[in-house]
């Protein structure tokens, strides 16, 4: 009988040890299977030729492409930038202002919409007194500010009233300051070159963003590709991938095939 129930305890040991390794064993295994999707998702095309996939070469190349591209794109952007920039200050601001001050995108977008920024104001005393040329930038603002708050655009209210207050404050939170007036009177060739540089930089910068929006699809594309071959080479025990072709900066067409 003791013969008997040391062959049993045995038994279940063994058993216990062997459900034990099929446990770690398939732990392991799902371990494994991530390897390769997250080496694709950091560098493309890392996780096909870990599992001898030649088109792992592919992923790199486009990465390399677009990588390669991005740096061209945005030193373009950069230098189209810098250029506007620069012509700014010297054919329309600096006779105004003799320190180069840079600003936000919306300003040197607003320089090419009006042909002056007109005065900041008229008074030469402490009083604010705002342009009143509508056909200037800071006249336009001061137009939409008593267009705003004045009952009547053209009949001005009491200068101490609440109208008059809300719209002068209106004025000068909108309207360009002393440092930042700018006139392209006689410079038209000058600030056609100026919209040129401003639309190619711009142009640039959003070819950019649609390259920056290829490179990270191409790690996606990757690490799925790698995950999916792996998950049903496995389950399947036949060879499977993804295939995608680039059919341009906005498409892209995806497949899975099957080997047999």
């Amino acid at each position: 009988m003791a013969w008997v129930a040391a062959g049993l305890v045995g038994s279940a040991a063994t058993a216990a040890a062997q459900g034990n390794a099929t446990v770690d064993t398939a732990a392991a295994a799902r371990s494994r299977l991530w390897v390769r999707p997250v080496a694709s998702l950091v560098v493309p095309g890392s996780g096909q030729l870990m599992a001898g996939q030649d088109r792992g070469l592919a992923y790199l190349g486009i990465e390399a492409y677009l990588i390669v591209t991005i740096i061209h794109t945005n030193q373009i952007a950069t230098s189209e930038r810098d250029r506007y920039r620069q012509l700014a200050f010297d054919v329309a601001r600096r006779s105004f202002s003799p320190a180069q001050q840079d600003t936000a995108w919306e300003y040197y977008e607003t320089m090419e919409k009006y042909l002056t920024s007109g005065a900041f104001n008229l008074s030469s005393g402490p009083a604010l007194v705002p342009e009143t040329n509508p056909t200037t930038y800071n006249g336009s603002v001061w137009l939409l500010a008593r267009e705003t708050y004045w009952a009547d655009p053209n009949t001005p209210p009491p200068p101490t009233s609440l109208e008059y207050q809300e719209a002068l404050a209106f004025y000068r939170a909108h309207a360009v300051g002393p440092g930042y007036l700018w006139s392209w009177t006689n410079a038209s060739a000058q600030l056609g070159e100026y919209r040129t540089a401003i639309k190619q930089s711009d142009d640039a910068y959003r070819t950019v963003q649609g390259q920056v929006g290829l490179l990270l699809a191409n790690h996606l594309v990757s690490a799925v590709d790698a995950l999916i071959s792996s998950q049903l080479s496995t389950r399947l025990r036949r060879p499977a991938e993804i295939r995608t072709a680039i059919l341009g900066w906005h498409r892209a067409g995806v497949a899975v095939t099957l080997g047999f």
